[in-house]
């Protein structure tokens, strides 16, 4: 006896690729990209490899997602804080401070050791096509920034934005070192003022 009843083909997905996302995202961020295992990933989102590779295609692709997830949901609102018109040094006086408050580990939050930028700290890890994407993102935000201050001080774009990464970097630093929101907004209002101060240097009499 034989029967002609249907059956799905396939296998369902056990879940919701934006949730994986998001669950991605806060491993990553918490942990640092080459901490995490695929192993990791597969068990934090409920899949199981082969569902994995179909759905991501590889740890360091999901990787760049996230980062894309991140600018959007996360990352600092470049466009808002450098807008034009806005004088330079009350700009990336802003954009380091914004940095800042976004780097502090909340210690209410469900991972309070995701600190620092994604991005930033991913500029340093050993997969080379996972460090290619977080370059790629973070020589984006030092573009915009030099091309804000070029609009009015062109002489003094790159050392301004050179600078401006460099403590940004930092402050990514000294958050995932265990350093309180308190600490990295008196380094991020220093810095706002070093800046500044050199504007004023290179400003002509």
């Amino acid at each position: 006896m034989t029967t002609n009843s249907a059956r799905p083909r396939g296998r369902p997905r056990r879940f919701d690729p934006e949730q994986a996302l998001a669950v991605a995202q806060r491993l990553f961020h918490a942990r640092g990209y080459d901490a995490i295992s695929v192993a990791d990933l597969t068990e934090a989102i409920g899949i199981n490899p082969p569902s994995f590779y179909a759905a991501f295609g590889s740890k360091a692709a999901l990787y760049a997602s996230t980062l894309c997830r991140y600018t959007g949901t996360q990352g600092i609102p470049l466009t808002e804080i450098l807008r034009p018109g806005r004088p330079v040094d009350e700009a990336l006086s802003a954009l380091l401070e914004d940095a800042a408050r976004r780097y502090a580990a909340d210690p209410a939050a469900t991972d309070p050791a995701a600190a620092g930028c994604l991005a930033i700290e991913g500029a340093r890890c050993n997969d080379p096509e996972a460090r290619e994407a977080a370059c790629a993102l973070t020589a984006a935000g030092e573009d915009a920034i030099r091309r804000f201050v070029a609009a009015t001080h062109p002489e003094a774009a790159g050392r301004q934005a050179d600078y401006t990464l460099t403590v940004m970097t930092g402050l990514s630093t000294m958050a995932r070192q265990g350093h309180g929101l308190d600490r990295l907004l008196a380094t991020a209002r220093l810095a706002g003022s070093v800046l500044a101060e050199a504007l004023r240097a290179e400003a002509p009499c």
